[in-house]
């Protein structure tokens, strides 16, 4: 990602070869550090699913890790184009701001989520195996499913966000946005499953909720840039702050939430650590605590700092935290949940 960088001041006169002109911005080195450690600890787990398998006596399903790929990308294409409807929002209520705003990437993340429902829903064509050949798909058995109308929902709402992206009305494609994200929430519970429906509503809003923050944040990061010099970006980036907080807290207590739903209160202990689906969960809460803490960070930075565009720093990493985030969640959709009534 373009890095975001307050202009330097000068340090002096003359041509020589000033320390200012190569300086990096305070605390990066910091904050570097942390994603090191953090992700170091968290590398078997999202390495893929046979180190997350390793010793718990579950069978890898085949196909795991491209399936993990594919819902990565199709996280990914939802935070892209809701972040950008989120802040583009918050920017109209700032006076004074500028009205130059990045360029879009909406068009290429419906394009990638298309590809991605598509890839799914292949597999649940084929009765949730990888197709061989394009044969061994049975487009037509998709509309004879539960499992296979919502992949298909998924498939047609990201091909409707993708006209709305690239029409002259791209607020639009929050409405198509919308249904993939309920499609996914009830996908995610099957009806056989305890209360389907409080699940569906917990990942409905946990989903959400991480698709305005992480793509929220990337956006407002590329807006600063763009403003760079006008008072309104740290305007942004705090008002921005003040939302992310909320959002954080919605998404602790909606993550704990269905936590407790697949694990019971009892047995999460012992499947954090004895179960695929335990580790790659606790790898996520280690570095949403992280990434929490960057926040924090950058918060700090952005009330106190004489320049509040050096919260950029810690902000920058909040983001690389975040994808990683991502990668994880999907890694944890494609494992077995272990669910015990």
């Amino acid at each position: 990602m373009t890095s975001i960088r307050p202009p330097s001041r000068p340090t002096g006169t003359g041509t020589g070869t000033g320390t200012g002109r190569h300086s990096r911005p305070s605390g990066t080195g910091r904050t570097v550090a942390v994603l090191v450690l953090v992700v170091l600890g968290a590398l078997i787990p999202v390495l893929g699913p046979s180190p997350a398998l390793h010793g718990t006596g579950e069978a890898e399903a085949p196909g795991t890790g491209g399936i993990a790929l594919l819902r990565t990308v199709l996280f990914a294409a939802l935070s892209v184009p809701l972040g950008e409807l989120f802040v583009n929002r918050l920017a109209r209520s700032l006076p004074g701001a500028p009205p130059d705003r990045p360029r879009s990437w909406s068009p290429y993340a419906a394009a990638a989520g298309f590809a991605a429902a598509l890839g799914l829903a292949s597999v649940v064509a084929t009765g949730n195996l990888v197709p061989g050949s394009a044969a061994d798909v049975d487009v037509g058995g998709l509309y004879a499913s539960r499992d296979g109308k919502l992949a298909l929902l998924e498939v047609n709402g990201f091909l409707a966000a993708w006209l709305c992206a690239t029409s002259r009305r791209p607020g639009l494609q929050v409405w198509p946005l919308a249904a993939v994200i309920v499609a996914d929430a009830l996908r995610a519970h099957p009806t056989t499953e305890y209360s389907p429906l409080l699940g569906s509503g917990l990942t409905l809003v946990h989903l959400t909720c991480a698709s305005l923050w992480v793509g929220g944040l990337l956006y407002a990061l590329r807006t600063l840039r763009r403003w760079r010099g006008a008072e309104a970006g740290p305007a942004l980036l705090g008002l921005y702050a003040r939302v992310a907080a909320v959002l954080l807290a919605v998404l602790t207590a909606t993550g704990v939430g269905s936590s407790l739903r697949r694990m019971p209160a009892g047995t999460i202990l012992d499947q954090l650590t004895d179960t695929a689906y335990g580790r790659v969960l606790l790898a996520k809460v280690l570095l949403v605590a992280a990434v929490a803490v960057l926040a924090l960070w950058a918060r700090i930075r952005l009330g106190r700092a004489a320049d509040p565009l050096t919260a950029c720093s810690p902000a920058r990493a909040e983001v690389a935290a975040l994808g990683v985030v991502v990668a994880v969640s999907g890694l944890l959709t494609a494992l077995p949940v272990p669910i015990r009534w």
